[in-house]
């Protein structure tokens, strides 16, 4: 009931929706409870011609249920009086007519509040969720399946929607009919009422054994589509590898196990699901059966109260009583999957983000001198990556990283816009330690070329112009030319409302990475990190896109992971890296002159090309 709970404190301000929703449903069962009320006045009318009346008395006025009794009696004997029994007749009717439209009134104003609390939960709860994961750390999403994570969001989230929201509903609605009917059976015969009362907690132990499971099989189900999802988006976004490496059987292999997993869960849990409802008929029939035997034997003893008119309506009214009954068991047999859906949801709001804003952190200063990195030490979980580094970019220098493959590159260029935070030591901006400044200020400015091209399924001016607002189109075409990306835009069908697909599919390695580039020329950052920006590509867009880098680096502060040597031989400052430590530091001639790992490194590379 906990998840229960905290899943409703997202349809906050509940009271909104529950304040009309709980009047329109009162009158609406109130109304719905008197269709069937009146079918005793209905019966006597139509059969029981003993009953002389003498004289309506008009009843005096009182907030009470015998009040507005008395008052519909006064009219119906009124019209026996005055128009005989066919009047009465046609008096019953209208009241039904009219009390029947009242019901259906108040029952659709009811339904649409609660549709609207459904929708405004939903909103919230997905928004709660997506702000989450946006704020979460990068190294999260290291960690975790994407497909999972999606799945959370779009399905799980829909089934929350779908169950427990959906509950409130039967919560508010159903028990106020319930009490409604066994008022009026008890009205009618309280010792019938107590005999077919005994159903209830009979249909109610037996549903909750058939349920019992569902939740842990409801929570298997999720993190399968989970899985499921996850092989669906590495297939989808590896598919030239996976027909490559002729890896098709082998993939689908992979999607059907899954497949056929959530399927059978699926059919167990209907199955269960399924059997709640028969049952529950199958226990109303029989009670209703037993309510006839001892009913009838009521109306053969002539000393009972009960009248053949009242027990029909009786039974019909217990009719209706199995309704909410039965919905009630229903409910408790859904609300096991959304509950075990709402503990996926509410496990990704919980996570929290390692890397946050202090409570006084302080926005950043335009960048005026250096970045300095102070026996920074970094790892990810048992492995160590960086190993007490102290460095210093400064303003308006160019600084390259150089060194093999993991050395600590690229986690230096990730720890400057503090995706991480560092384990030992402090990055300084400016002299402040950038964990003492809020991360969106010096964020703002830095621009990042990295060797992946992150594009989106949009325009190309839209793809450039990303997360910056008031953009024009002039501002957009200065940054596409700076980046060497001007020409060949104005060359597809539509120039810069072209749309590139689904991760720049439709255009080249080079292409992609100039209109990165141009992504970064548009912010026009004061920082510039460019992680081996060039390695992925041909020798000839490698030489279009180094021209829009040079481009880019003019009166700038630049660090640089280099993998072409050739490309970083005009830094200011070179830096060498090897097992997360700093062994050579340098220009590219002095670099070359002392004959160390660099000097390898030049050699190996030549020697290759």
């Amino acid at each position: 009931m906990k998840t229960y709970f905290r899943l409703l404190a997202f349809a906050k301000p509940i009271e909104k929706f529950a304040i009309p929703y709980v009047i329109c449903t009162l009158f609406a069962v109130v109304f719905g409870t008197l269709n069937f009320a009146l079918i005793i006045p209905l019966l006597n009318t139509l059969f029981d011609e003993s009953k002389i009346i003498e004289k309506a008395v008009m009843p005096e006025f009182s907030l009470s249920f015998n009040y507005f009794k008395d008052l519909f009696f006064y009219y119906f004997d009124k019209a026996i009086l005055e128009q005989g029994r066919l009047g009465a007749l046609q008096f019953v009717c209208i009241v039904i007519i009219a009390s029947n439209l009242l019901a259906n009134f108040f029952k659709y104003f009811s339904q649409r509040i609660m549709e609207n609390l459904r929708i405004h939960t939903l909103l919230k709860l997905r928004k709660n969720v997506f702000d989450n994961v946006m704020n979460l750390h990068v190294g999260y999403f290291s960690n975790e399946r994407k497909g999972d994570i999606i799945s959370k969001i779009a399905s799980d989230v829909q089934v929350v929607q779908f169950s427990v929201t959906a509950t409130l509903q039967v919560v508010f609605k159903e028990p106020l009919q319930l009490i409604a009917f066994i008022v009026a059976l008890l009205m009618i015969s309280v010792k019938l009422t107590l005999f077919s009362l005994l159903v209830i907690p009979v249909s109610g132990l037996v549903i909750a054994r058939i349920v019992k499971s569902l939740k842990k099989q409801a929570k298997d189900s999720a993190e399968t589509y989970g899985m499921m999802i996850s092989y669906l988006d590495e297939a989808l976004s590896s598919i030239k590898i996976i027909k490559a490496f002729n890896a098709i059987p082998f993939v689908i292999g992979r999607f059907d196990q899954q497949n056929e997993k959530y399927s059978a869960i699926g059919r167990s849990m209907s199955r269960r699901q399924q059997m709640s409802s028969p049952v529950s008929e199958f226990l109303g029939i029989c009670t209703v059966s037993g309510i006839l035997l001892y009913g009838g034997n009521l109306i053969f003893n002539q000393n009972s109260e009960l009248a053949p008119a009242d027990f029909i309506a009786y039974i019909a009214i217990f009719s209706q009583v199995m309704r909410p009954a039965k919905a009630l068991t229903d409910s408790f047999s859904n609300i096991h999957s959304g509950l075990a859906a709402g503990e996926r949801v509410l496990e990704l709001i919980d996570t929290k983000p390692e890397v946050v804003n202090r409570s006084d952190a302080k926005e950043a200063q335009p960048f005026e001198k250096n970045i300095s990195f102070k026996n920074v030490s970094f790892g990810y979980s048992d492995r160590k990556v960086l190993d007490n580094l102290t460095f210093e970019i400064e303003k308006g220098k160019t600084v390259a990283l150089v060194g093999p493959s993991g050395g600590g590159k690229s986690t230096i260029s990730d720890l400057i816009p503090r995706f991480y935070d560092v384990n030992e030591g402090a990055i300084l901006f400016d002299g402040v330690d950038i964990r003492d400044l809020k991360m969106e200020s010096f964020r703002s400015q830095m621009g990042i070329v990295s060797q992946e091209s992150i594009l989106f399924n949009d325009t190309i001016f839209n793809n450039i112009a990303f997360g910056v607002e008031n953009v024009t189109l002039e501002q957009v075409e200065a940054a596409a030319k700076i980046a060497n990306a001007h020409n060949f835009i104005m060359a597809t069908e539509k120039g810069y409302e072209t749309n590139i697909g689904d991760r720049g599919m439709k255009l080249s390695g080079g292409q992609k990475q100039r209109l990165n580039i141009a992504r970064a020329v548009l912010r026009n950052p004061a920082i510039l990190i460019l992680d081996e920006a060039t390695s992925a590509l041909d020798t000839e867009s490698e030489k279009l896109v180094q021209e829009a880098i040079n481009n880019l680096m003019k009166n700038r502060t630049s660090l640089i992971i280099a993998h072409r040597l050739s490309t970083i031989q005009n830094a200011d400052k070179i830096l060498v890296l090897e097992a997360g430590k700093i062994v050579e530091e340098g220009s590219h001639s002095e670099l070359t002159e002392r004959n160390g790992l660099y000097k390898k490194l030049i050699d190996m590379q030549t020697f290759n090309d």
